[in-house]
């Protein structure tokens, strides 16, 4: 295997980077201080509209309809009423007095709270790694093994089991099929990163690295394929990527309570850590000329499995900082697989390399 080259530049000076003056394609004329709008959508500058229009004078900013007007400074505003402190936080539901710093969004958890389906909630008990507040079953529910199974571990870690109607427990629920059991758990542990990708002894690190996949069902699914593989441990971004809804959840079949994840800011800064820790990047893309089957010995070393959302594929910095591109040979008229699907290929295919 070739060396790896120079890590890629920084970006500074992108191409149709966007500068915060705002002055190129808008007109220089001087906006009007108080912006009236006509009754055809159309905005004004000049004071004295037309009867049927909606307008106010440039100075006072107000706007007039049948005579009443609103002034846009705020007098007359009713005494403890609230004011949007900006766009931003009107657009967000985000609302706070003058003056007051605005209110932040909780961080995003990996999730996991809500535990729908049959398999899944037993596998929850099983594992132990969480408390369980409480479970709901459908009353009119026929006893199988499984359920049987949900039942005598829940008396045995002591949990509260309630007998629910079926349509109130189909209300809560959050994904096709609950199967009518819904378990209410701890959120997830988070895996340090750090802990992720450091060396144990007589094993090479095999990870998984999933770059802006949002459907939570193909998430699961891949979850599943990772659990089966054998795979260390997973990397989920903590923006613009699911995590596990109660759909990733029931589609993961219990594999969210046994394979280590870590959530990161950012996964192009993440693959970099791990080419520093030793880890080799491959990238799974349909673009590549060169075959998943083709890995051979990298496998065996410490290795990164990058896999793209199911459409779009990796994304350009992920892309730039792989070692290795690599695509599953397509022998039909499709030009690619579903994400849960080329994971489970190529999750084997490594898996097998590093057996022989």
């Amino acid at each position: 295997m070739a060396p790896r080259g120079a890590s890629p530049s920084s970006g500074k000076g992108r191409p149709g980077s966007r500068t915060t003056s705002g002055g190129a394609g808008r007109s220089a004329a001087p906006k009007s201080t108080g912006g009236s709008r006509g009754t055809g959508g159309s905005r004004g500058s000049s004071a004295g509209a037309p009867g049927g229009s909606r307008g106010g004078s440039s100075a006072g900013g107000s706007r007039s309809a049948g005579g009443s007007s609103r002034s846009s400074s705020g007098a007359g505003r009713p005494t403890g009423s609230r004011q949007f402190s900006s766009r931003g936080a009107g657009r967000t539901g985000g609302v706070t007095r003058p003056g007051e710093a605005p209110v932040r969004k909780p961080e995003k958890t990996l999730g996991g709270e809500q535990v729908e389906g049959r398999q899944a909630v037993r596998e929850l008990l099983i594992a132990g790694r969480r408390k369980v507040r409480e479970i709901w079953v459908a009353s009119d529910l026929d006893e199988n093994e499984v359920i049987g199974d949900i039942m005598q571990l829940a008396r045995n870690e002591r949990v509260q089991l309630l007998e629910v109607n079926r349509r109130k427990l189909e209300a809560v629920a959050r994904s096709e099929a609950p199967q009518g059991v819904i378990a209410f758990a701890a959120p997830l542990p988070e895996t340090e990163f750090a802990e992720l990708i450091k060396r144990r002894a007589g094993r090479a690190p095999f990870l998984v690295a999933v770059d802006g996949v949002t459907d939570p069902g193909n998430l699961g699914a891949l979850l599943r394929c990772c659990d089966g593989a054998g795979v260390d441990g997973v990397v989920l971004p903590r923006h613009r990527a699911v995590h596990i809804t109660p759909t990733a959840a029931k589609s993961a079949a219990g594999a969210i309570e046994h394979v280590p994840m870590a959530v990161v800011g950012g996964l192009p800064q993440a693959l970099i850590r791990m080419k520093d820790a030793g880890i080799w990047i491959v990238g799974l893309d349909d673009a590549s000329d060169r075959g998943l089957f083709e890995i051979g010995d990298l496998a065996k070393e410490g290795v990164c499995l990058v896999l793209g959302a199911e459409g779009a594929g990796l994304s350009r910095l992920v892309r730039e900082r792989c070692d290795l591109i690599v695509s599953i040979p397509m022998r039909g008229r499709l030009s690619s697989l579903n994400v849960s699907a080329a994971a489970a290929l190529a999750c084997y295919e490594i898996a097998r390399a590093r057996t022989n």
